[in-house]
């Protein structure tokens, strides 16, 4: 189903995710969806809207609601047309991932991933980020400026994630430009188009997992895939679909955000040059700008579940069937737990924001991706500390995975 325009869709509510003026700022207008309610029904999505932090972290952890429910329902049980035929490689690929299952498939999983994916593997990676993001920035000194998205803020997460999975260096080229068309199906309505894309990047991207899994079944390594292949738990392994997911939605969700939260970051700073001087003048303060800039600005402003039994919010019954958005990027500005939330605040210190979202779904990447944002952070200050934005950067048109086109900078 092609996105409605603006437009053509009207709501009565202030909320358009495809209209380029919303996805620009879509603060003021989540501000006025607070102040209309608890959950409110938008119909051009057909989804009921959460702009509550309070409610958005209490139903990240109801068992009520699912990121699939069909570990219960069939999709005519649930009121729900099936996916069409010629989609099924994305839908294969996606349903066979962690975060989109439910207990017990997402049990298992999550506790087999965990075994490779442990503390320790993430910390023995410091190393490498560190080294990593001092090289590009040295690079894009060098060169005199650039673009902070290809040259670094890019690059350094798909080397970091590539690096752990094992896949070689002249492989790693092609993993940016297929998870960024898989990615495309998790805006509200995807096209057609967009559905053959990821269809094409499923088909593709499975291929050549499997192919690396065959040869590290052969010759095991000290990577994840390795890893992935070797955990077991009473008799439990992963399925082969089930690695490949896992190392899709590794790939996906552990660059996707980083990138796009490392511009919505550098962008956030060059509009609030107080803050940018403060962090400047006190390295020590990355650690809070880290969870301030995930917080101001989240890349992942909208997260569904699917109601699988009714619930009522705020007097209002939400029938088993129904589809929750949860606006993660109101939630971060919510007054209510956020003090002067509009206000770009570097040095704060109670931040329960919830860009890595909550409960069993909680981002098992999570202290990877602030290694990595710490690190091109510090490495930009110490080694660019005169950076100044150099052109006023286009937005791309997507809302739920919301980031630029680029970030064009200058080092002095």
């Amino acid at each position: 189903m092609a996105a409605p325009s603006a437009s053509s869709a009207p709501s009565g509510l202030p909320f358009h995710p495809w209209d380029p003026a919303f996805v620009a700022d879509p603060y003021p207008a989540y501000a006025e969806l607070r102040a209309r309610g608890r959950v409110l029904y938008y119909e051009p999505s057909d989804q009921w809207l959460v702009p509550h932090h309070a409610d958005v972290s209490a139903l990240l952890r109801d068992r009520r609601l699912g990121r699939t429910y069909q570990h219960r329902f069939t999709h005519e049980d649930f009121g729900r047309t099936p996916p069409p035929p010629e989609h099924e490689p994305f839908h294969v690929l996606n349903d066979h991932g962690m975060l989109d299952l439910e207990p017990p498939d997402h049990t298992r999983i999550r506790r087999l991933v965990s075994k490779a994916f442990t503390p320790r593997t993430v910390e023995r990676l410091k190393p490498y980020v560190h080294r990593l993001a001092k090289d590009l920035v040295t690079a894009l000194v060098e060169a005199g400026g650039g673009d902070l998205l290809t040259d670094v803020a890019e690059p350094l997460p798909v080397a970091v994630i590539a690096e752990m999975l094992g896949i070689p260096e002249s492989d790693r080229s092609q993993l940016r430009p297929w998870s960024a068309d898989i990615c495309g199906m998790y805006e509200l309505n995807p096209s057609e188009e967009t559905a053959r894309r990821a269809v094409r990047a499923s088909v593709e991207f499975s291929d050549y997992l499997r192919e690396l899994i065959a040869a590290r079944r052969r010759e095991p390594g000290d990577d994840l895939i390795s890893g992935l292949i070797a955990a077991h738990d009473e008799g439990d392994r992963l399925t082969e679909q089930e690695m490949i997911s896992t190392a899709v939605l590794l790939l996906n969700a552990g660059h996707e955000a980083t990138v796009n939260a490392t511009v919505n970051g550098w962008w956030a700073l060059f509009r609030n040059p107080d803050q940018l001087a403060a962090l400047r003048a006190d390295h020590s303060l990355i650690p809070s700008a880290v969870e301030e800039l995930m917080r101001y600005d989240t890349p992942l402003q909208l997260f569904e579940r699917w109601v699988l039994d009714e619930i009522e919010i705020d007097d209002t019954t939400i029938p088993r069937g129904a589809e929750i958005a949860m606006l993660f990027g109101s939630a971060n500005h919510d007054p209510e737990v956020f003090t002067d939330p509009g206000r770009l605040d570097l040095t704060r210190r109670d931040n329960p924001h919830i860009s890595f979202s909550a409960g069993i779904h909680y981002c098992i990447g999570a202290p990877l991706a602030r290694i990595e944002l710490a690190a091109s952070m510090a490495a930009l200050l110490e080694r660019a500390p005169a950076l100044t934005l150099a052109a006023e950067p286009e937005r791309k048109p997507n809302f739920v995975i919301r980031g630029l086109k680029g970030l064009s900078v200058a080092v002095g």
